[in-house]
């Protein structure tokens, strides 16, 4: 309303411009491995006389000498790469619902955006401090305390970009 007062957000009920520009980007790499080698043998020769006994009954060449031979082995060598960047460029509109003791703004925000069957969320939450807010009453997220940024969709696209039920539970089930 007046050319000298001061437009930025004070107050319960004001309005503010959240910038959100996050450029981010990760790498990780992981290799594992293991190896493991087993071997039992079991055998009865000497319980108590029965084997002897019983070894007239056995097929010719069968004994209780060497009842079980058992060996394993196991490999396994693993290895993951994860890269990723993540570039998100977004203004949201928040409101201060409550001032702290301290002066501190809690703010929260949220957006929907539909194109056509696709439905667009970002809502952004957290505590500001009065002396950050820029002279056009804005904001950058990462002056936000506390900032929670929610920023997904849901709709047709999303849809077919999800893998089909069947295969989340094969993901699940198989061991490979």
């Amino acid at each position: 309303s007046s050319l000298i007062s001061d437009r930025r957000a004070a107050i319960r009920g004001d309005i503010l411009t959240v910038v959100i520009e996050i450029d981010d980007r990760a790498e990780i790499s992981n290799s594992s491995g293991r190896t493991r080698t087993s071997r039992e043998n079991v055998s009865i020769p000497q319980m108590v006389g029965i084997p002897q006994r019983l070894a007239d009954k056995l097929p010719e060449g069968a004994s209780f000498d060497e009842l079980a031979d058992a060996s394993a082995s196991s490999s396994y060598r693993g290895n993951g790469n994860i890269s990723r960047r993540d570039k998100l460029t977004l203004r949201v509109a928040a409101t201060v619902v409550d001032t702290l003791p301290n002066g501190s703004l809690q703010i929260e925000g949220t957006q929907e955006v539909r194109v056509n069957f696709e439905l667009r969320e970002l809502t952004v939450s957290g505590f500001v401090r009065p002396a950050d807010i820029g002279r056009s009453n804005e904001i950058a997220y990462d002056r936000i305390a506390g900032a929670r940024i929610s920023y997904g969709g849901r709709g047709q696209i999303t849809d077919v970009q999800q893998p089909r039920y069947g295969q989340q539970i094969a993901d699940i089930i198989l061991p490979y």
